[in-house]
Parts: structure tokens; sequence; C-alpha cells
């Protein structure tokens, strides 16, 4: 497999597959683990993180899960080739902004992705379609025992794993899903929830992380601390808070329904209007009108299409994608007449 084979295949987070796949687009648990005896990442010299990575590599190659797995080693990609990375959910932001010594290696089925050399020296993460948090749980622990029995891990029994940010040790477990919520932006309860969120130590993010704002309504929430508590708790945690923002989003839009029918319609079908006539579309107008015409296919007003169609142009209109697809660098302007192009083409079939 190479990098660009990745352009023909859908990723994970976007097949709508999955128990609640209409308001959960993904379920992702991310372990945060370091050598033991190494200095972290941050704090660590050239020397050190070269022979980490040539460690975890070498570590990696053993693992069955990810016999068919792509390594990359970050200082031989491109900025669109990070970029591209990025937007498919598979290396974080921070992870493309440094490079020197750093790798990522994903698996055929962009399911798993291991960033080497982030702020921990490992971390892996796997992700399901749909609202499936224990599913994802159960496949990393696999690929985390077949790691521990390659390498040792720097782990005290008092305080578990060790990690960069005091927040992640223990068991360096993070789980999060990504939510579409439409009806509670527009109904003007989202603070309340958020608000709600922050209070139970909950983290609320945008499409693509940490550091980004939500966008198109979508938020990505996880649980914020990890010390203190076993996996199966934080899976618990989250379970529980999760369902009750997919029983909130569905009662708003029962009562947009209820109260709104006609208005709520006409939105949607303006959004889709304008996606099927625009010739010239920014990246933020097209999640916008893609969240709303997702919500129609939702509720049953837009019968011709599927979500996993508007799934896949959440992804395939994003920068990156659209220099990828077009084997050459475009300017904003290019890039925007290129993306109203896909749309529209898209939408007609």
């Amino acid at each position: 497999m190479e990098l660009n084979d990745l352009l023909n295949h859908t990723s994970e987070w976007l097949k709508d597959t999955g128990p609640h796949a209409d308001i959960v687009l993904s379920s992702r648990i991310r372990l945060a683990r370091n050598l033991d005896k190494v200095p972290f990442p941050h704090w660590a010299n050239k020397k050190q993180s070269e022979q980490a990575l040539k460690t975890i590599n070498e570590a990696l190659v053993n693992v069955e899960f990810l016999k068919k797995a792509l390594f990359l080693k970050l200082a031989d990609l491109d900025s669109i080739d990070k970029q591209f990375l990025v937007e498919r959910h598979l290396m974080s932001l921070e992870h493309a902004q440094r490079t020197d010594h750093k790798a990522v290696v994903i698996d055929e089925e962009e399911r798993v992705a291991i960033m080497v050399n982030e702020e921990d020296h490992i971390r892996m993460q796997y992700m399901q379609s749909g609202f499936n948090l224990f599913d994802a749980w159960n496949n990393i622990n696999k690929i985390d025992d077949s790691l521990a029995n390659e390498l040792h891990f720097a782990f005290l029994s008092d305080w578990g794993y060790l990690t960069a940010c005091p927040t992640n040790a223990g068991t360096g477990m993070r789980g999060s899903v990504m939510l579409h919520l439409p009806a509670l932006v527009m109904s003007g309860q989202i603070n309340r929830v958020l608000a709600a969120l922050a209070k139970l130590s909950f983290t609320t993010r945008g499409l693509y992380g940490e550091g980004t704002q939500a966008t198109g309504n979508f938020f990505q929430v996880s649980n914020q601390v990890s010390l203190g508590h076993g996996e199966g708790e934080i899976i618990e945690n989250i379970n529980g808070i999760i369902n009750q923002i997919i029983t909130q989003e569905n009662q708003a839009r029962e009562t947009m329904l209820a109260r709104n029918k006609a208005a709520l319609e006409d939105k949607i079908n303006r959004s889709l209007g304008i996606l099927k006539s625009a010739h010239i579309i920014t990246s933020q107008e097209t999640i916008e009108l893609l969240s709303m015409v997702r919500l129609g296919c939702d509720l049953g007003m837009i019968k011709e299409l599927n979500r996993r169609t508007i799934n896949e142009l959440f992804i395939i209109t994003q920068p990156a994608h659209l220099q990828k697809i077009e084997n050459k660098k475009l300017s904003a302007q290019e890039r925007d007449v290129k993306r109203a192009e896909l749309i529209r083409n898209k939408l007609m079939m």
C-alpha cells in the first residue's frame, strides 16, 4: 500500500456503519505510551529521537495486525501529503508541523494509526464508524499487548503509564466520539450542553481535534483525565454522556419538525441547491451546507442521496485532498473552483 492509495479508500470514520451512525460519525480510542528510560520527545536530543524511532519501527513490524501497514517518515512527505493525513484523521496537526525523527503507521483499513515521536513516543489510535467505543478498545488493546511484548514502556505501579502530559497518565487512554449536532446548534441548546460537559471533565474540540473549533455542527467529545480511572470506567462514563447527547439531539430534531418543518425543509433544500449549482465555494461554506444536507438525509427530506455520499464529500473537498486528486498545487481560488465542480459532479451522479 502507498500513500496515494488512500485516495480511493473510504476513511473508517465516514463509512456510515455502526450504532447511531446518523449522529455519531466515529468512536476512537487513543493510547499514549513512552519507552522506559528514554527522554520524552520534547526533551530528547537528535540521537535519542532517532534511536526511539528505530526501536519502535522494529517493534511495529512484528505486530500481526500491522503486517500490511503503511510506514511513513514525516521527513519524506511534502506539506500537502502531511495535510492530507491530518484531513483523514490519521495524525494530529502538531505531528504534521514538526517532522524530524517522526513517523506515522497506518493499517490498510485506516482503523489503526500510530504516531511515533509526537508528544509521546507512541500515540496509537483505533477508530470505528458509529458509536462503538468498547469494540475500538478491544482491538487497540490487542495491539498494545503485542507492542508490550516487544518494548519496555515507562510505567510505575502507583501512577500507571507515564506520559508527557499529566492528564494522560494512568491508563494513557483517551476515548473520543465525533458527533453531528445540527439541531442542538440551531435550537440554541449547544452552549448549555458544552458547559455541562466541561463541568464533568470532558473536553470538546472541532472536526480536526486539538486546537480546532467546531465547524459544520461537528463536535469531538473526549475524556480529559485518565489518571485514577480504569479503561472500562472511562468508556462507561463517555458512553453515558454520549447517550444523553444523542437523546437531546433527537429530541431537538423532533421539536424542529413539529414546530418549524417548513422552515427547516426550506433551509435544507436551499443548502442542497447551492451545492448543486455553485461554481465557486469555500471549504468552510461547503462543510456548513453539507451539514444541513446530511440532516436532510437523516430526516428523510432528501431521498436521492445517502449519508455515505455526503460523508465522503466532507473529506474529498478538503484542500489537500483536492490537490492530491489534481496531482498539483492549487491556489485558494483554484481550490474553490475545483471543489464546486467536484461537488456538482458528485451530486448529479
